[in-house]
């Protein structure tokens, strides 16, 4: 398990050679959770250097960067280029899981057609519309957008691939039409699509178990085994705990696992970040120590997270003001000195990202 760990570290990209941009970063994940912007945004800062959260935020408004319910019903970053196929991939069956939420506010395919259309045409010629400006353009057509509702017709016009993120104003988001945001391009054919999404996932956060791969993109495991065996002659396998893990190794994964490294890494991991959602299965992730010390189970650390040598040691909560912030360590076990120093360093990073002085209390 402990070689799983490293070996995921290094092709997720936080531990050895960094990528040029956050670009890079989202290509090289295929999707990033965001729900929690501010911590999405880390996990690519993370990543890539010399990128701070205003540069990525500058990213994203220019389009560079698209928030976007993909894959799983939550919100992911996604490059343009691979938004539609993936949605064309993976939308039918989120569409699935939230038909009981659809028919619970009363919403069905006739309706989304004409909700999708006077979106569309309220956002033509480059308007941005915040989520509340679009629940007035539903009104006028006499949808009743109380309760979830609203939630669940703007989500289905982003499965739809009517709708996207525009830039922010101020603090609020917004709402593009993708055909604007995004040029249309030739639709992939469905197994070409599943075998692109296997080869990035197994790149990228690998070593991993097919059922690690159904969760990740909300495919069936079935599916997901499909994938597999399109590429199988470039995956590797570790056997573990019983389980088949699968990974794409590269020449330059290879010679950072083969040098190794004088000590230890310590991350800050933002919540939601790909090293812990990517995964169904979270054992890899945990030594014995952690494992008996965490009384909810490895769900209760679903916040912040603090890893070491791709361990989870502990979490952290976070402040932010407009001058400073603090965060607060919860540690699962004593660091030793070299963690500590290394703890140190990654407070540092988080400074330079945020672009404010920031205290550990």
């Amino acid at each position: 398990m402990n070689d799983i760990a490293r070996i995921r570290l290094a092709n997720e990209r936080l531990d050895g050679n960094p990528l040029e941009s956050p670009t890079d970063v989202v290509r090289h994940l295929c999707a990033v959770q965001s729900q929690d912007f501010a911590g999405g945004k880390w996990a690519i800062a993370l990543r890539c250097n010399g990128f701070d959260d205003a540069a990525i935020t500058r990213m994203f408004n220019n389009g560079e960067i698209l928030r976007t319910h993909i894959m799983r019903p939550t919100w992911h970053f996604v490059l343009p280029e691979d938004i539609r196929w993936l949605q064309a991939l993976t939308s039918p069956r989120v569409n699935r899981f939230n038909a009981h939420y659809y028919a619970k506010a009363g919403l069905d395919d006739a309706t989304f057609k004409r909700t999708n259309r006077a979106i569309a045409k309220a956002l033509k010629g480059g308007e941005y519309l915040t989520r509340n400006e679009i629940a007035d353009v539903l009104r006028t057509i006499g949808v009743d957008v109380s309760g979830n509702a609203l939630a669940n017709v703007v989500m289905r016009a982003e499965l739809d691939c009517v709708v996207c993120s525009g830039p922010l104003r101020g603090k609020q988001f917004t709402y593009a039409l993708l055909d604007e945001r995004v040029p249309q391009t030739p639709a992939r054919a469905h197994d070409e699509s599943l075998a692109e999404l296997t080869m990035r996932y197994f790149t990228s956060h690998g070593p991993a178990t097919a059922h690690d791969f159904a969760w990740w993109c909300y495919l069936t495991v079935a599916e997901a085994r499909n994938g597999i065996a399109m590429i199988r002659s470039t995956l590797e396998t570790i056997d573990a705990d019983g389980k088949t893990f699968f990974w794409r190794p590269t020449t330059t994964i290879r010679e950072q696992l083969h040098n190794g490294r004088s000590g230890p890494v310590v991350h800050l991991l933002p919540n939601y970040d790909e090293h812990f959602v990517g995964f169904k299965n979270h054992k890899p992730l945990f030594d014995d120590v952690v494992s008996s010390a965490l009384k909810d189970g490895p769900n209760a650390l679903m916040a912040h997270i603090i890893t070491s040598d791709g361990k989870i040691i502990g979490g952290w909560r976070r402040s932010i003001g407009s001058k400073c912030a603090t965060i607060e360590p919860i540690l699962l076990r004593r660091l030793s000195k070299r963690e500590q120093i290394a703890l140190e360093k990654a407070l540092l990073a988080y400074e330079r990202f945020l672009g404010m002085p920031v205290a550990m209390v």
